[in-house]
């Protein structure tokens, strides 16, 4: 008789397997500990193997039954069934293996992982939130520009523009890691240039002009506050490195001998070391601050505890205490100050400016630089950096005595 549930349901374990038919070659099969176990006997090439189709309940008496009568008719078709499931296990394996999800890691792990933690956070996020829970199983290369599409348009529905154009890109740069890999043959991202809301580029604000720095920097010397915000506020534009390098700086990366800071890959935005030649000045203020934080770990520590760094609203909030806002001058704009006033004003070669901000600089062959090229040179640079600002500070005292000895005499 055919099984039924009711009859599955009251199988027993006993002290050794045994075997309850169904029909067409289809049983269970009881172990001693209570599974049961569908298998399927057929004869094939003058042998009689068995297939196993799962553990019941989990596959229900009519599920193996189908199971049954697809492995039935590869067997009519003279191929062995067991066959059919490996091919299906492999193509499903390899498939994994090209999914967005896959390849997106693979990428990660080969492209992203010496960047710093910051762009490592950001290529995550996208990830993470915007592309694998709707592309992660798809196989790379079926997938098509509008699908990709979706899920930007799932982003500008949030009200974030600049982040779906950044999703973009990271999705453009997996498609093109796939391509490369041999995994697909074209990034689909191609085909949406112009289908996103495009994005007013906002600059940060920035002082540039020479006057107005000189005036700033004035302020900044009689700024009240704490010796450790205060000596990154100084520092700021000395240095022009990024807001986060300075803020996160740590002892064991100053190099007093060679009087240059050295900050390691993982910190950089473009994933590579770096080199700041300290100046006189720079040297003179590290050196003041270091009795009182040179016992921990960073340069400049939180006021919450010396484990913790200072908060990126440090620079920001002494800034506004000397009457600069957010549209006049930013922590970053010491970075636009410096670009702008090295070449136009001091006339340093850019490529000596950029390589010094830290940016992506190319040789004419091509080559990025690497930490120490021209490094004499943009030593040189900085200590005429640090010079020309204590020039425009002392400038802006001298005007601030005139003007208010004139408004003095004005007064009389």
């Amino acid at each position: 008789m055919p099984l039924s549930d009711t009859k599955l349901r009251a199988l027993k374990p006993r002290d050794r397997k045994y075997i309850e038919a169904d029909e067409k070659g289809l049983a269970i099969e009881v172990t001693p500990t209570g599974a049961k176990r569908w298998v399927f006997r057929f004869r094939l090439h003058g042998k009689r193997p068995e297939m196993a189709l799962g553990l019941y309940p989990d596959v229900t008496l009519k599920r193996a039954r189908e199971l049954r009568d697809e492995a039935r008719r590869h067997v009519a078709e003279g191929i062995d069934p067991r066959d059919v499931r490996r091919a299906l296990k492999e193509s499903a394996l390899e498939a994994n293996r090209n999914s967005f999800a896959a390849v997106s890691q693979e990428w990660f792990a080969a492209r992203m992982a010496h960047l710093s933690k910051s762009s490592r956070d950001r290529a995550n996020l996208a990830l993470d939130r915007d592309l694998i829970p709707y592309l992660g199983k798809r196989p790379i290369a079926e997938i098509t520009p509008p699908e990709v599409l979706r899920c930007l348009r799932r982003i500008e529905s949030r009200g974030t523009l600049e982040t779906a154009h950044r999703v973009k890109r990271v999705a453009s740069q997996v498609f093109r890691f796939a391509v490369a890999t041999g995994k697909a043959d074209r990034d689909p991202t191609t085909d949406l240039s112009g289908a996103l809301t495009p994005t007013k580029k906002k600059h940060l604000a920035a002082i540039t002009d020479p006057v107005e720095v000189g005036r700033l920097l004035a302020g900044i010397d009689g700024y009240q506050g704490t010796p450790i915000v205060r000596t990154a506020l100084k520092l700021s534009p000395l240095l022009f490195c990024r807001p986060g390098e300075l803020r996160k700086l740590e002892w064991t990366e100053i190099n007093w001998e060679a009087r240059q800071i050295e900050l390691p890959a993982e910190k950089m935005k473009m994933g590579e070391p770096h080199i700041i030649p300290l100046a006189q000045q720079a040297l003179a203020l590290l050196r003041e601050l270091e009795p009182l934080t040179g016992r921990g770990k960073y340069v400049f520590p939180s006021a919450r505890g010396q484990s913790r760094p200072l908060s990126d609203n440090g620079v920001r909030t002494a800034l506004r205490s000397l009457g600069y806002d957010n549209n006049t001058m930013t922590a970053h704009g010491f970075r636009a100050m410096a670009r702008t006033l090295l070449d136009e004003v001091l006339s340093f070669r850019v490529d000596y400016i950029e390589h010094q901000l830290a940016h992506g600089v190319k040789d004419t062959l091509g080559r990025a630089y690497n930490r120490t090229k021209h490094l004499p040179q943009r030593a040189a640079m900085m200590q005429k950096w640090a010079d020309y600002l204590d020039n425009l500070r002392v400038q802006a005292g001298a005007d601030n005595i005139v003007s208010a000895a004139f408004g003095a005499n004005g007064a009389r």
